[in-house]
């Protein structure tokens, strides 16, 4: 009986534990056979409309990039208030350009115009860019005058914190610098707005009064021509400002004028005549020297160099009119500045 009992309960057992291995199979086949669940009605989300970014142009900044050189510091923010477009600047570097293909020196400088905008007139601080076609940097130095400085200063760029230094179009960014043979050089700042307050009002003046300075041997210097003297006489009252031509005006008779018109007084007569002769035998010795060394320098010239001179031209470049800038057209010219004179062409 016992031996009996014993296998019943083994065979017991063997049964139920293959009941209980077979369930979870079945509750699978049953949640098989369940309908599936019905999805929710979702609100489908609209769509963003695709953005477009217009592809920028290679050269698009270079204007930008281009340091406008004597332009007052208060009035640089003043510049960038229109989006002026320099599209010709840029063709002109493409084929057919006047400047595809060459070696080009850029600087930048403004002229305030009075010009029609917006039904109105009126004074606007116009961008410009002057391009030089040269094998080598048209000059190294600046020129610094103004109506209150009684001389006028040659002084090397870097002394203002100016160079030439290449500029990279945008395509070619992402390479080595080093490694670019670059065409273009632009004249460069490194002066910030921001440490001006740290500078004498006399250094910061400068920088508005720099110029560009150019000086070709083989032409000779309107200077050198020249037979006007600047005058500033040093008077009690008020200084005596005013030019002399020695070839022209006749220094008694001038000196006259100035006490008539109450600009001089009479008992600062001999003195003010002393003061203009010495100005003008300074002026006549500049003259001198600067005609010597001019002859000097075109003595010892490589022909090389002489046809590099000879070959050099200058362009203006005006910014282009569209319809959310003011128009410039009317008011362009060819005048660059007292070193350079006029362009060869004006775009």
């Amino acid at each position: 009986m016992r031996k009996g009992t014993k296998r019943t309960r083994v065979q017991k057992e063997k049964e139920e534990a293959v009941a209980s291995s077979s369930q979870p199979q079945n509750n699978k086949k049953q949640k098989s056979t369940k309908p599936p669940a019905r999805a929710k009605n979702v609100a489908s989300k609209p769509q963003p409309e695709p953005q477009y970014f217009e592809d920028k142009r290679n050269l698009e900044d270079l204007w930008k990039e281009v340091f406008p050189v004597g332009t007052e510091w208060d009035q640089l923010e003043g510049l960038y208030q229109f989006n002026w477009n320099f599209s010709n600047l840029e063709d002109a570097f493409e084929e057919g350009g006047v400047l595809h293909g060459k070696k080009v020196f850029l600087f930048g400088c403004t002229e305030p115009q009075l010009v029609p905008f917006n039904n109105d007139q009126k004074v606007i601080c116009i961008p410009i860019v002057v391009a030089i076609v040269s094998p080598f940097p048209p000059s190294d130095k600046m020129g610094i005058n103004s109506v209150q400085m009684e001389v006028e200063e040659i002084v090397p760029m870097k002394k203002m914190k100016m160079d030439w230094v290449p500029y990279i179009p945008l395509e070619n960014r992402d390479s080595q610098v080093d490694r670019l043979k670059s065409q273009i050089f632009i004249l460069s700042c490194t002066q910030r707005k921001s440490a001006l307050r740290h500078l004498k009002i006399e250094r910061v003046k400068k920088f508005e009064y720099c110029l560009p300075y150019f000086y070709n041997p083989l032409k000779q210097d309107d200077l050198e021509q020249s037979t006007e003297v600047q005058i500033l006489f040093p008077s009690e009252t008020k200084p005596v400002f005013c030019e002399f031509d020695w070839e022209m005006d006749e220094l008694e008779e001038f000196t006259d004028n100035l006490i008539a018109d109450e600009a001089l007084s009479e008992d600062q007569k001999d003195a003010f005549k002393e003061f203009v002769k010495e100005k003008v035998r300074e002026a006549k010795k500049a003259n001198k020297e600067a005609r010597e060394a001019r002859k000097k320098a075109v003595e010892e010239m490589s022909e090389e160099t002489r046809k590099s001179f000879e070959s050099m031209r200058f362009y203006k470049f005006y910014p282009v009119r569209t319809p959310d800038t003011p128009d410039v057209s009317q008011v362009k010219a060819s005048y660059i500045n007292r070193y350079y004179g006029k362009a060869h062409e004006v775009l």
